[in-house]
């Protein structure tokens, strides 16, 4: 069993029957739009982590970072990022546990990774993103604001008071609102966050 508690094998389950609700088959809006300020082939650190099938790695890769790493157990994940992206460096591709990994990184994009956690790790993802980020780095992405799943499996919902308590100790709120630019289905369902690793963090 990995620290996840759900292993890559659940997780490849989930991909070969079909139980992958959560795949949007493109990068979404309010990610974007957050990608769209960094500038092309901006050259920071970036980690992608529990990505799936990796639409914002693909994203960014195409607009030429060239410095985009992604991170998932479940082979199946990065392997559809490969198929669809020849490109896309190898050594890029970390099949790995997320509490495993080794930055630094500039910055860290969350999206649907954080939900597919049991919800007892997410101390633990708060401190390991804090600790994967250099100085200043930052934290981006969406979380889910409320309750999504049937509680027993992923995804796990949340409220912002609970969030608040797992990032304070390590990050500065740059940015903690409803995202306004949703995609239908997750509308005014989304808190889009930025964080930014406290100069004095104790990770």
């Amino acid at each position: 069993m990995s620290a996840t508690s759900f292993d890559a094998a659940y997780w490849s389950a989930r991909y070969a029957d079909g139980r992958d609700q959560w795949d949007t088959g493109t990068v979404t809006e309010p990610l974007r739009a957050y990608f769209a300020q960094l500038g092309p082939g901006d050259a920071r650190r970036i980690l992608i982590p529990g990505a799936g099938r990796a639409y914002e790695a693909e994203y960014l890769h195409s607009a030429g970072f060239e410095e985009v790493y992604v991170a998932d157990i479940a082979p199946e994940a990065l392997g559809a990022l490969q198929q669809r992206v020849p490109t896309f460096p190898a050594a890029h591709l970390l099949l790995q546990d997320f509490f495993e990994l080794e930055g630094p990184y500039d910055l860290i994009v969350e999206q649907t990774f954080f939900c597919a956690l049991s919800p007892e790790l997410r101390p633990r993802y708060a401190q390991q993103c804090a600790k994967l980020l250099r100085p200043g780095g930052k934290l981006m992405g969406l979380l889910f604001d409320g309750q999504v799943g049937p509680g027993n499996e992923p995804p796990f919902g949340g409220t912002r008071e609970e969030y608040r308590r797992y990032f304070e100790p390590y990050f500065e709120f740059v940015h903690f609102d409803t995202a306004y630019n949703s995609i239908k289905p997750r509308a005014d369902r989304e808190l889009f966050i930025c964080l930014q690793k406290k100069a004095d963090t104790p990770a």
